[in-house]
């Protein structure tokens, strides 16, 4: 199981990332400031560092200079609110191997989270998810039923992959809103549902069941 290094001082974002990557089957741990980032990435215990740039004590570029002089190969993907040409040059020449602004969807994090770590040998990720006779080609970004190719919006995509790496589990619309449309969500919004008769639509009404009062889940293969 990969460790993954969150180094953000918002406490509603770093909430949000833990607990998504959490879902998604990683093990995270949050540090709030430069220092204890930078103390933490060189202890070689974690396998990716999603690193915010407006840290206290150090900021994030100070951090990725100082672990990049130390020699540390460690993946480091950068979050930040600036938008500038300039931030995202100086981050990547600066030894990132990603960038990302802020706002964000979780499920894009995830992706580069995923392709970052597969560049690493020893961890092969799946580029096929499988549910019984559903497939999506994570690589591709297509979906199957019965070996049919399905075309999906990539937000319908987004959620299929979301079920489908929880099947037979209950999923709450907060929490696929967080997963699928990330942390600026409006809680009170009904997209989920309307997406959700997107896919039973496209993939068969049958894989999707709804659970009264709690949510949805991908039903389990017989």
């Amino acid at each position: 199981m990969n460790r993954i290094l969150v180094a953000e001082d918002e406490d509603r974002i770093a909430s949000f990332v833990s607990k998504g990557l959490r879902a998604a089957g990683f093990t995270p741990t949050v540090v709030a400031d430069g220092i204890s980032a930078l103390d933490y990435a060189c202890t070689g215990e974690f396998d990716l560092l999603v690193l915010d740039i407006g840290l206290p004590g150090l900021d994030g570029f100070e951090v990725l200079k100082r672990l990049r002089a130390g020699r540390s190969g460690l993946p480091v993907i950068i979050l930040t609110a600036r938008q500038s040409i300039t931030d995202t040059v100086a981050g990547l020449e600066g030894g990132a191997d990603d960038y990302m602004s802020k706002p964000f969807r979780f499920e894009e994090l995830l992706a580069r989270i995923r392709l970052r770590l597969r560049e690493d040998p020893r961890e092969p990720e799946a580029t096929v998810l499988t549910h019984g006779a559903l497939a999506l080609d994570l690589r591709s970004r297509r979906a199957a039923v019965e070996g049919r190719t399905v075309e999906l919006s990539a937000r319908e995509f987004a959620l299929a992959e979301t079920f489908i790496r929880h099947p037979g589990q209950v999923l709450s619309r907060e929490q696929l809103l967080s997963h699928v449309w990330g942390y600026d969500f409006d809680p009170g919004s009904n997209v989920v549902d309307v997406y959700v008769r997107y896919l039973r639509k496209k993939l068969g009404a049958q894989w999707f069941e709804t659970v009264r009062g709690m949510g949805y889940r991908l039903v389990e293969v017989a």
